[in-house]
C-alpha cells in the first residue's frame, strides 16, 4: 500500500511511498536485535563522534532538507531552515553531555566497599513521532537514545516521511550502523504493529487520544514508556507591565509561529482589565501585521496548515464561540484558493463555555479573556486537563512569582512564551504527558541503572 505525500499549500501530489507491511516492521525489530550487541559495545566516544558528524551533515545539506520539510507541511521556508539549526543546537548539548551523565559513577566508599552505578541501554525502542517539528522532537528521543547505546525503530508521521527519510540517510552517512537506526513507513497501523512487538521503551509524541492508547496498550509490558502529549498553554498578562505593545508581540509570535501548530504555542490569552484595552489594540495591529502567503517565499510567516481536515476543525471551533458570544478581531476562517489555508484569528469576549478556551486547536486562533484581578487569571489558567506549559508577563517578578508557584505544569515562562531548551527538562503533566526529554533528564531516560555493590579483599 502507498501513502500519498501532499503538498499542503497547493494540495497536489509530491510523491507517493511503500507502507512497510507487519512482516518488514518484525524484520526491522530482528535485524535491531541482531544489531544491538555490536552498536552496545562500540566505545562511547565513537558514538559521540558519530553524533556529532550527524549534526555537521545537518548543517552542511540544510537547504536541501529544509526544503523537503517545507513542501510536506507547509511550514514557512525560513521557519524550517530555524528548526533545522535549533535541532543542531539540541544535538550539540547531547554530544557534549553524554559522557558525564551516562558514565559509570562512584557513589560511596567506605573501608573495602565501594558502591558504584553503571548505565546500561534499555535496548530496542520504539519511537513514534510528530509531523510539526519533525527534526526537534525526533532529536529529542533518537540522538541521546543512540548515544547511551540503545537501537531505535524509528516512524515518522505519515506527513513527514520525506523528512524521516532524510534523518535516517544522514544517520547513515554518518556512521551509525543500518541495525541501530531503522525508519518505519507507515500510519496508525504501523505504530500499531510497533507497540504488539516486545521493544525495551516507547517514546511518541502526538495527541493525547493517541498517547493514551499506546500507554494503555504498552502498559503491561512493564518497560519505560514516555508520552510528550498536547496542551492548552495559557498566557496571563499582569497589570505591572508598561510596555504592552511589546507584551503583545511577543504573544502573537507565540500564538501564531509555526501556524500556532506547536504543543507549547499559546493556546490562551488571560489579560489583567487595567490593561486589556491596550493589549487588545496591539494585539491586533501584530496580527495584521503576519505576512501569510507560499511558504517559500522569504517574507511569508504565515503558510497553510499541515492538515486538510484541521481547516474544518478550527472552523467549527469559532462557529461554537461566536454562537456563545465570542466576537472576531481578526481573521475568523479559511482562505479561498489553493491549500490549507486559515487566517490568523483572534477572538475576545471568549469564556470557559467555549470549545476554543477548553480544547486543544492547534492552529492559528486564539481567545483573549479580560479578568479582574490574578486570582481570577490563575482560576481560569489552572481550569484545564492540561499542564504542559503556562506564561506570565510582568515588569514585577516579585509579583508574578507566587502566580508561577501556582502552575501545575512541566513548564513555567515569565516574560517569555513558546520556547524549549535543551538545558532544561521538558515535561508535562496531567493529558500532556509522562517523562521527560532533554536535559540531563533526557538522557538518562534512555538507560536503565545498575547497582554495583563492591567489596574488595581487606
Amino acid at each position: 500500500m502507498n501513502i500519498e505525500s501532499i503538498n499542503p499549500a497547493t494540495g497536489e501530489v509530491l510523491t507517493s511511498y511503500k507502507e512497510d507491511s507487519a512482516d518488514e516492521i518484525k524484520k526491522k525489530y530482528t535485524r535491531a536485535l541482531d544489531a544491538f550487541a555490536a552498536w552496545n559495545n562500540v566505545p562511547l566516544k565513537e558514538r559521540v563522534a558519530c553524533i556529532k558528524k550527524f549534526s555537521e551533515i545537518l548543517g552542511n545539506k540544510i537547504e536541501g532538507f529544509a526544503k523537503v520539510l517545507t513542501d510536506e507541511t507547509g511550514k514557512p521556508l525560513q521557519q524550517s531552515v530555524n528548526e533545522i539549526n535549533g535541532a543542531i543546537t539540541r544535538i550539540r548539548f547531547f554530544y557534549e553531555n553524554a559522557e558525564k551523565w551516562l558514565q559509570e559513577e562512584e557513589i560511596h566508599r567506605s573501608g573495602n566497599m565501594v558502591e558504584k552505578i553503571q548505565y546500561e541501554p534499555l535496548g530496542v525502542i520504539g519511537n513514534i513521532s510528530a509531523w510539526n517539528y519533525p527534526y526537534l522532537v525526533g532529536v529529542n528521543v533518537f540522538v541521546p537514545a543512540l548515544l547511551a547505546g540503545n537501537m531505535v525503530l524509528y516512524k515518522p508521521s505519515e506527513y513527514t516521511i520525506g523528512t524521516g527519510l532524510k534523518i535516517g540517510e544522514a544517520l547513515a552517512e554518518a556512521g551509525i550502523p543500518g541495525g541501530a537506526f531503522q525508519v518505519v513507513v507507515g500510519k496508525g497501523t504501523a505504530g500499531a504493529v510497533l507497540t504488539d512487538l516486545p521493544l525495551d521503551g516507547y517514546f511518541f509524541t502526538g495527541s493525547f487520544r493517541t498517547g493514551s492508547m499506546i500507554y494503555e496498550k504498552v502498559a503491561k509490558k512493564m518497560v519505560p514508556c514516555q508520552m510528550e502529549l498536547g496542551g492548552k498553554d495559557p498566557l496571563y498578562v499582569m497589570k505591572e507591565n508598561k510596555n504592552i505593545s511589546a507584551v503583545a508581540e511577543a504573544a502573537v509570535e507565540g500564538a501564531f509561529y509555526n501556524n500556532g501548530q506547536s504543543c507549547c504555542a499559546v493556546e490562551r490569552i488571560y489579560v489583567h482589565e487595567a490593561v486589556y484595552d491596550d493589549f487588545i489594540k496591539y494585539f491586533k495591529i501584530h496580527t495584521d501585521n503576519l505576512v501569510v502567503g507560499a511558504p517559500n517565499d522569504k517574507n511569508t510567516f504565515f503558510g497553510p496548515l499541515a492538515r486538510k481536515e484541521q481547516v474544518d476543525f478550527l472552523s467549527r471551533q469559532v462557529q461554537d464561540a461566536v454562537g456563545k458570544g465570542a466576537k472576531v478581531l481578526n481573521g475568523g476562517g479559511s482562505i479561498e484558493g489553493k491549500g490549507y489555508y486559515f487566517q490568523p484569528t483572534v477572538l475576545i469576549d471568549v469564556d470557559h463555555t467555549m470549545e476554543i478556551m477548553m480544547e486543544e486547536s492547534f492552529g492559528p486562533v486564539i481567545g483573549i479573556q479580560k479578568v479582574k484581578g490574578d486570582e481570577e487569571a490563575v482560576q481560569k489558567m489552572l481550569d484545564t486537563e492540561y499542564g504542559l506549559t503556562a506564561a506570565i508577563y510582568s515588569d514585577d517578578m516579585g509579583a508574578a512569582e507566587p502566580i508561577m508557584k501556582k502552575m501545575n505544569t512541566g513548564t513555567v515562562y515569565w516574560n517569555c512564551c513558546d520556547r524549549v531548551s535543551p538545558n532544561l527538562p521538558w515535561s508535562g503533566r496531567k493529558h500532556s504527558g509522562i517523562g521527560a526529554t532533554l536535559s540531563y533528564l533526557g538522557i538518562r531516560a534512555f538507560v536503565k541503572p545498575k547497582a554495583l555493590h563492591l567489596r574488595f579483599p581487606a
